[in-house]
């Protein structure tokens, strides 16, 4: 690795090794440029607390280790009355795994607010997909009258952290009612944490909360 950016801690990744920054070489939330999505490569980013979330003009991977972690207990999820009525009364079909394709298509086609366009570009749905046959990509999928209307995918991390990606709904409380269930899975199957990598209302709204990033690697270190 080069470093780019003294100030910030920003690192340029070489493409001969899959190596990234350790927990006292990050500063800012951005600490690397380049790299490829080579399976290994995202493996070990999600090892050390990194993501991927963009890619820029000129073809670089922006990948990313935010100071503030936005993060879930499986059993702390915030259920309101509504979504427990959507729960019970709906219809909704919750399957895992059998469409994961299809799901991040569907969550990179969702017009989000103060986003221009989507991340999830052609090169995301490829490697996630890729790593969803390797094993380490999971989707929750919610259907309605046989339609598949919403979901959510993620990357689970040493079995123990389920690392979300992205959701979408095409009707009211379908992402909810797949996180829902997303957080019933990870009870069953002892997974201790879903992070939800950066602030946003919405998990907000479902219970998720931030932790510090030296926090966020306890977590990792001792699972």
């Amino acid at each position: 690795m080069e470093l780019l950016d003294e100030e910030h801690k920003i690192y340029l990744l070489d493409l001969d090794n899959y190596n990234f920054p350790t927990l006292s070489m990050m500063d800012d939330d951005l600490v690397a440029i380049g790299g490829d999505f080579h399976p290994q490569r995202l493996i070990n980013a999600y090892e050390n607390g990194i993501f991927p979330w963009f890619i820029d003009d000129y073809n670089h991977i922006h990948w990313f280790s935010p100071n503030k972690r936005m993060v879930l207990k499986p059993n702390e999820m915030k259920v309101s009355k509504s979504l427990k009525k959507s729960i019970k009364n709906k219809g909704f079909e919750i399957k895992s795994n059998t469409r994961f394709s299809d799901v991040i298509k569907q969550c990179g086609q969702i017009k989000r607010k103060h986003e221009d366009e989507t991340w999830i570009d052609d090169n995301f749905i490829i490697a996630y997909t890729n790593l969803h046959h390797l094993g380490y990509a999971h989707s929750i999928e919610c259907y309605l009258d046989g339609e598949l209307v919403g979901g959510l995918y993620g990357i689970l991390v040493h079995d123990k952290i389920f690392c979300g990606e992205s959701m979408f709904a095409k009707v009211s409380d379908a992402s909810k009612v797949a996180f829902y269930y997303l957080c019933k899975w990870c009870e069953d199957n002892n997974i201790e944490l879903i992070d939800c990598q950066v602030y946003n209302d919405h998990l907000a709204s479902l219970g998720a909360y931030e932790i510090t990033r030296n926090n966020y690697f306890d977590y990792l270190i001792t699972n």
